[in-house]
């Protein structure tokens, strides 16, 4: 039975999931310089939802929809060139599947967690918390596109200093293109399904890649990516 209170709990920022630790790459961004406002943040953000949260809201969309996580997990690692990014997407997946099974514990999750001790990659363990949680395609691709815009413009209230007010109305600004987006992101799962992983999305957002790489590092950070 489908119950979409279930996605607040999963979507919600105090869920045990670890993205607290996480900028998105905001925090290099900041650094380089190129946010220093809101107008930058909001630039910042639909950077990442058109590219890597398209390809994090279709891997989750599809592990919801019931596709192969060993494959899916395969299909992130070849979509992320950063090694730094892979292991971070691995970090946090293990947290999140902790969070997960303790919160709708069934055998796919337990399954995950037998086949990725080390974690899998965060989207493709939010779409089978999400089927866990009784959820489908379209919700987990909301919670991983909200999450791909919603860490950076936290994370860049405590960089910067920026006004929660103004940050928050980025992410409200943001709504039409992130219902869109997702759109995209279930109907690629979709099409995974009946296709064949190579109809996923591959979005690159090179910069975030390189900033990545150079954030890891910094002998001293405030996030860990």
């Amino acid at each position: 039975m489908t119950t979409h209170a279930a996605l607040l709990v999963l979507a919600d920022g105090r869920f045990p999931a670890g993205g607290h630790a996480h900028s998105g790459g905001a925090e290099a961004a900041v650094k380089a310089g190129r946010i220093t406002c809101a107008a930058d943040l909001e630039d910042f953000c639909r950077g990442r939802l058109h590219t890597a949260g398209l390809v994090a809201g279709a891997l989750a969309a599809a592990a919801a929809l019931g596709l192969d996580p060993r494959e899916l997990d395969a299909a992130a690692d070849a979509r992320t060139p950063s090694p730094a990014l892979r292991l971070a997407a691995r970090r946090l997946g293990r947290q999140l599947l902790r969070a997960a099974r303790a919160s709708w514990p069934g055998a796919e999750l337990d399954e995950l967690a037998r086949c990725f001790p080390k974690g899998a990659h965060q989207p493709v363990v939010l779409g089978l918390a999400a089927r866990a949680a009784g959820l489908g395609p379209p919700d987990a691709a909301y919670c991983a596109l909200y999450e791909s815009v919603s860490g950076p413009a936290t994370a860049t209230v405590r960089l910067l200093s920026l006004d929660p007010f103004d940050a928050t109305g980025v992410l409200a600004r943001l709504a039409p293109e992130l219902d869109a987006v997702a759109r995209t992101a279930v109907d690629a799962a979709g099409r995974a399904a009946a296709e064949g992983l190579q109809a996923l999305p591959a979005a690159s957002g090179p910069l975030l890649e390189i900033m990545a790489e150079a954030h890891a590092s910094w002998p001293a950070r405030l996030f860990a990516s």
